[in-house]
């Protein structure tokens, strides 16, 4: 029997939910920046050798993500950073 981790999902409401499930958005806790779970910004960050487990969050989806109050990652989602930036 394969028992499923269970990943931090955070909800609209900045609540903390247990899912079986990563979602299809990543985000780091500590700078509310939210991006692409392949984001080569956030792979350098993990790959220096410290931990960021603690940190790492993921949503459902972007509207979740805005709604907690993340912001877009200015790597991997320029355009939508620069959408979010221009609402600053």
């Amino acid at each position: 029997m394969t028992i499923s981790p269970l990943y931090r999902l955070i909800a609209a409401d900045g609540s903390t939910i247990s899912s079986p499930t990563k979602g299809t958005i990543g985000g780091h806790r500590k700078n509310r920046i939210y991006g692409r779970l392949d984001c080569k910004a956030a792979r350098r960050a993990l790959g220096t050798g410290r931990s960021y487990e603690q940190q790492r969050v993921f949503f459902a989806d972007e509207d979740t993500a805005i709604a907690a109050g993340y912001r877009p990652c200015a790597v991997c989602m320029p355009e939508q950073y620069a959408e979010w930036k221009k609402q600053q």
